[in-house]
């Protein structure tokens, strides 16, 4: 994968692939700007080679020209974070925005409205990965969170540029990913929650190669719980999951791996503040009652364990952490991670929340701002915007 420091950008107008793909509030107001803080370092590496920029994202899921899903607020928390003048074109392509392009002098900033506002962008048009070209002489991509997607602008404008490079939050999401697969400090745990199973196989059997011991919380652990024959009451479970749970656990065994499973749960009759909440010392659910967290043991084993780890790769929280009465086993889980010495990598998606929640997002090796990138990483599947840099 080519670096920054492979390439001249020096006095170049610059298209820069970023991930401003951010919440925003009723009032479509920023809600995390995580993931636009990350773009800062790259961002100023080019500035401070007088570069101008051309900035260019996708935000929600539009279909066509969607006023809801325009990135004037992304520009407008990027110009409040840095102080940047930041103009946002009126449209993705066209004659007015080659035109601005063109017209940029060193240091300043054209944010192009929201890719997935043109059809071709998902599709991976060649026609429209040449108009993205035509407006820079160099293209960095900086949006890992989209890497693992073939799309015109992280895809088919490398084939139509002359220069290309990963910018810089690339090249350390991909490096510092790999390398606690290749050859991670020991003991290695990886701790693994969520809703379901069969989302994270590719991920679980990644780390039943290579871990030292895989912690399981959120829901996920209901279908191991239903394929040992326990109660798992109204707890979430597809009968999907249960299969694949099954063959996990008998994979675990014959490899000698360490699978590791809540002994305790806190339950409740609903998801809900009000609810009447108890502390289930097993893990039988009784009928109308779910499963909405780990048990207070199990947050203590699980902390002990990531204390000793060397490294550790986190995805997916233990419970419903958002709802107070269910955050004690996703706190004690993130607070261990955030103490421990060791390398620790957390893989994005709600594992972030949780720790900006806790106010610990600071406090960890690695912060990944890819979901399923991440995991298709994790799991060895090819990068196809990683792949055409290399």
């Amino acid at each position: 994968m080519r670096t920054l420091d492979e390439i001249d950008v020096a006095e170049r107008t610059v298209f820069v692939r970023v991930d401003f793909n951010v919440p925003l509030d009723a009032d479509r107001q920023v809600t995390d700007d995580a993931r636009i803080r990350a773009a800062l370092p790259t961002l100023k590496y080019l500035l401070e080679r007088d570069c101008a920029l051309v900035l260019a994202s996708h935000l929600g899921r539009p279909e066509g020209v969607d006023p809801s899903c325009s990135m004037q607020p992304a520009a407008d928390r990027l110009t409040e974070l840095t102080g940047w003048r930041v103009k946002l074109a009126r449209s993705v392509v066209g004659d007015e925005v080659q035109a601005i392009a063109e017209g940029l002098a060193p240091g300043e900033i054209l944010m192009l409205e929201n890719l997935r506002f043109e059809a071709g962008e998902t599709k991976n048009d060649p026609l429209l990965a040449a108009a993205y070209a035509a407006l820079a002489d160099v293209y960095v991509d900086d949006a890992f969170g989209v890497s693992h997607r073939a799309h015109a602008s992280n895809v088919g404008i490398v084939d139509q540029i002359e220069l290309s490079a990963a910018g810089l939050l690339m090249q350390r999401e991909v490096e510092t990913i790999s390398a606690i697969l290749a050859d991670p400090p020991r003991p290695l745990v990886a701790i693994v929650g969520g809703a379901k199973v069969t989302d994270k196989i590719g991920l679980l059997n990644a780390f039943l190669e290579r871990a030292d011991s895989i912690l399981i919380g959120g829901a996920m652990c209901f279908p191991f719980f239903a394929a040992q024959g326990h109660q798992i009451g109204n707890s979430l479970c597809s009968d999907d999951d249960i299969e694949p749970a099954r063959r996990l656990l008998a994979e675990a065994e014959q490899r000698g791996a360490e699978l590791l499973l809540p002994t305790d749960l806190v339950i409740a009759a609903e998801l809900s503040a009000e609810s009447e909440v108890r502390q289930l010392d097993g893990v039988d659910v009784p009928e109308g009652w779910i499963g909405l967290d780990i048990g207070p043991s199990s947050a203590a084993t699980y902390a002990d364990l990531i204390a000793s780890a060397g490294s550790i790769f986190w995805n997916g929280p233990m419970g419903a952490f958002e709802v107070e009465p269910f955050a004690g086993g996703t706190r004690a889980v993130a607070e261990a991670v955030a103490a421990c010495a060791g390398t620790s990598v957390v893989g994005g998606g709600d594992s972030a929340a949780a720790l900006a929640q806790f106010g610990l997002e600071d406090r960890v090796t690695h912060l990944s701002t890819g979901g399923g990138a991440t995991l298709e990483l994790i799991e060895g599947a090819t990068l196809p915007a990683v792949e055409a840099l290399s």
